[in-house]
Parts: C-alpha cells; structure tokens; sequence
C-alpha cells in the first residue's frame, strides 16, 4: 500500500498515529510511512480531531478539507484529502 494515493478527484493519505505524546509532530520514516504524533488523548475522537486539524495545517488545506475515513478506533489511519495533489502533499511532507 503506497503511503500517499491520488485517487479520482482526491488524495488518500495513509498514517500511523501516536496520541498522548509530549508534542504534536508529522514524521515521514525512511521505509515511507507516516507517523504523526499527537498531544491528544484518544478518548472520544480528540486524538481524530486533532490529526485532521493538524494535516489540515501543515498541508495548507481547510479543516472540512481533511477527513478521516478509515481506522477510527485504530492508530493505522486513512484520510481523505479534498483540493491538492499527490506531489503536493509529498512535497509539504518532505519539506
């Protein structure tokens, strides 16, 4: 599974989340996957709210922009990404 799939008219942006941790971080390893740190507890969607905010802001986007739509209760997560690019979303991750 690639880490960042351009899909028909979005942006599907897979992550690994950590919540609870002592700052919120985006950290692209070198195998290619995500990990995003959040200050959040994962008590009732803080820690989901958090990441699509987040995302939202360290790509650019709008918040309603950003959706999460796979691994709700999981730390391996799916977002949807509305109104960007494949390489822009690895070009902002990167830099």
């Amino acid at each position: 599974m690639d880490t960042v799939e351009q899909k028909d008219g979005y942006v599907l942006l897979h992550v690994r989340v950590q919540p609870k941790a002592s700052r919120n971080a985006i950290v692209c390893e070198s195998e290619g996957r995500i990990r995003i740190a959040l200050t959040a507890p994962p008590s009732e969607g803080a820690a989901n709210r958090a990441l699509c905010a987040l995302v939202a802001k360290t790509l650019g986007l709008s918040k309603s922009a950003v959706s999460l739509v796979a691994g709700h209760k999981a730390r391996d997560k799916s977002l949807r990404l509305d109104g960007t690019t494949r390489a822009a979303v690895l070009r902002q991750l990167t830099s």
